[in-house]
């Protein structure tokens, strides 16, 4: 047991901001469920764990538990919803990461979390239909999901995924699919606050693909915000008095931009070898191609 203990804790150290929030949000599922067994073997109907982390849609609640804007974006109580919020991460988690730092990822999720936790906070405080039904709460990771499904289907709309039955369907499909389904679902009585909240994670994840492509990173803000509690838990080195040469760290902007005109350049090799042959490639074309095979 303690063997597999470490290998997850190797995992989730080693792993990228994707395999991170698998964990998360696994771990979370697994522990709410212990707890609610406990409490209901000892009669305990005091505290509902899973609700208590819920983001609840009357205000005065909601202000007086806060953190729940937060926490619920990693909150499940079934096994399917949690299953298939995480396989869709994971999906379009690993596309958004080809153009994309995990920085930027795990920002655009804690965005798209807090975009859906405002619509539906609203819609429900101000659409008539909403706000004749019982005040509830939310819980789910969908709102935050929907933001990198819409980020990285709208800033590489041409990328295609292959599904099952289907073929080969370029992402921005299934993306306006999913949004258009909860869309029509915004009237329907069968989970209405996770629609609601899909809408707003998706509006977030569509502006800033489209602010992206226009020079600016709506994440921004939040990444270094992330940076600075980081911080705060980094154990402090102590200064030494010794030279140190700054380089200016790459930007996801900058990133974004070589690569695309890396890819450019082997595009075009590629159609030089379809027409004329490999040996029609000069030397460094040649030593680009072998460069590019390697990564």
């Amino acid at each position: 047991m303690a063997d597999i203990i470490d290998t997850l804790k190797q995992k989730y150290k080693t792993g990228n901001v994707i395999t991170r929030l698998l964990f998360i949000n696994t771990l979370v599922y697994l522990v709410l469920k212990v707890i609610v067994v406990i409490f209901t073997l000892f009669n305990i109907h005091t505290v509902d764990p899973v609700t208590f982390l819920g983001v609840p849609s009357h205000v005065p609640i909601l202000l007086s538990r806060i953190w729940t804007i937060f926490t619920y974006m990693f909150v499940h109580e079934g096994f399917l919803h949690l299953l298939f919020n995480m396989l869709w991460l994971y999906w379009f988690g690993q596309i958004f990461l080809q153009y994309f730092s995990g920085r930027t990822l795990g920002s655009l999720y804690l965005l798209g979390g807090l975009a859906g936790a405002l619509l539906y906070v609203v819609a429900f405080n101000t659409i008539p239909y909403y706000t004749g039904m019982d005040r509830g709460w939310m819980i789910g990771a969908s709102a935050a999901v929907m933001a990198i499904v819409m980020g990285a289907a709208f800033y590489r709309p041409e990328v295609q995924m292959n599904l099952l039955f289907l073929g080969s369907i370029k992402i921005v499909y299934i993306a306006i699919f999913a949004f258009v389904i909860d869309f029509l679902s915004l009237g329907s009585p069968a989970n209405p606050g996770g629609h609601v909240a899909h809408i707003g994670g998706a509006l977030l994840g569509y502006l800033f693909a489209m602010q992206y492509k226009r020079g600016k990173d709506i994440t921004n803000w939040m990444s270094r915000l992330l940076d600075g509690l980081v911080g705060l838990f980094k154990p402090r080195i102590k200064k030494t008095k010794m030279k140190v040469e700054h380089s200016r760290t790459e930007t996801d902007w900058d990133y974004n931009k070589r690569k695309h005109e890396e890819q450019e350049v082997i595009d075009a090799i590629l159609d030089k070898l379809k027409q004329s042959g490999y040996s029609s490639l000069s030397s460094e074309e040649k030593k680009k191609l072998f460069d590019a095979s390697k990564k």
